[in-house]
């Protein structure tokens, strides 16, 4: 693209006589605007639309549009039209004007001269992170686009494609998700474990696109709040947990069978809820052969939104006691398949147990919540025998 000259050559360039048109027509337009169209590459916006106040003159018959590609050029003939604006089609031309012409031919002088200048873009988003929801993805970014000109802000532009695990890349067939002045974005209607890749830019009020922020990808995964589970003692046909539950036998997880409250007693069951016969504290065991857990910290954490990525070692078949406000993280190995689980306690009572949970359907993908980058390599569980 054009990098133009400073303020005291544009005001030399605005006293060359290729800028003086013929008088004796109508009046001379004023006022000339414009904005740019983005297209999501900054270097190759999709047009520029021209505005200028209206002539009122009664004998005014259309007005001409006249651009060059440099400043060394003559202004050329870019078009006509009988309204006050004009919109260029493709990579913008480096200056514009505007003429006025009556009915009998007579043409005004040129108005003033407008100038597409790339260095007015905005600063890009330095950082791009996200929340993995079910069905969606927030997405967040520092707002330094805006602070760095807000009186030249106009929104944000949040971008998606395609995620590819195995090679860490995402696809070229980038589309718009949307616009938004706050620095945040809910990427909804998405489906559950299918990875995608986003980018944001900003643009500025005359439509000049920013550079994009660093590529994020996340994946949107099923979860519920408030799931109650009893201990096996008090309520053995409601104490029992399953992530997922594989109707057809081929290892798929189905919407309609996530997040099953379950007899604690088979043996198909993620985890059940033991109670300690002597203190009465509430406890989480291992049901499923394929099933291992883990605190996800030692502490409270605020949200189940807090767990980001599981772990990919340091999982055990060993009871965890159920604690408020813990989180937990789950490896659940079936066959080749390996699948990451996660909940937070909400409440622990005597007879039983409140949690949140969430799920993640894509097969070997670790990420649960909120991702700070983009990861190119997953860890690989290893083959444990079993079925369900």
């Amino acid at each position: 693209m054009r990098y133009l000259l400073s303020l005291l050559v544009l005001a030399a360039v605005a006293c060359r006589s290729d800028l003086i048109a013929p008088g004796g027509g109508p009046s001379t337009p004023a006022n000339l605007t414009y904005q740019l169209e983005p297209s999501g590459d900054p270097n190759r916006p999709l047009g520029i639309l021209l505005i200028w106040d209206d002539v009122t003159d009664a004998n005014l018959a259309n007005y001409r549009v006249y651009s060059r590609a440099s400043t060394s050029d003559a202004f050329g003939l870019r078009g006509e039209t009988t309204s006050n604006t004009f919109h260029d089609n493709g990579v913008p031309h480096l200056q514009y004007v505007v003429t006025a012409v009556d009915a009998n031919g007579g043409e005004s002088g040129f108005s003033n001269a407008i100038t597409v200048d790339e260095r007015l873009q905005l600063v890009a988003p330095a950082w791009l992170s996200s929340i993995s929801l079910n069905g969606a993805i927030h997405l967040q970014w520092d707002d330094t686009s805006y602070a760095s000109g807000p009186t030249r802000f106009k929104w944000y532009r949040i971008y998606s494609t395609a995620y590819n695990l195995d090679t860490g890349l995402c696809d070229t067939n980038w589309l718009l998700e949307g616009t938004t002045v706050a620095p945040e974005f809910l990427a909804s209607a998405l489906t559950n474990g299918v990875p995608r890749c986003f980018g944001v830019s900003a643009v500025s009020r005359e439509g000049y696109e920013s550079l994009w922020s660093p590529l994020h990808q996340d994946t949107p995964r099923p979860d519920a709040r408030n799931t109650l589970v009893f201990a096996i003692d008090a309520n053995g046909a409601q104490s029992g947990f399953r992530f997922w539950q594989d109707a057809n036998g081929d290892g798929r997880a189905q919407t309609s069978e996530l997040g099953l409250v379950v007899d604690g007693h088979g043996s198909s069951v993620d985890f059940w809820v033991y109670r300690d016969p002597t203190d009465s504290t509430l406890w989480l065991v291992p049901g499923f052969s394929g099933t291992s857990m883990q605190l996800y910290s030692t502490s409270a954490i605020a949200d189940l939104t807090s767990i980001d990525f599981a772990p990919a070692s340091g999982y055990s078949r060993s009871m965890i006691q159920a604690v408020p406000g813990y989180g937990y993280v789950f490896q659940i190995i079936e066959g080749s398949t390996l699948r990451y689980g996660a909940l937070r306690m909400t409440h622990v009572g005597r007879d039983y147990l409140i949690f949140d949970w969430s799920f993640q359907t894509d097969i070997g993908n670790p990420e649960l919540q909120m991702r700070a980058g983009l990861t190119t390599s997953l860890p690989t569980g290893s083959v444990v025998s079993g079925s369900r």
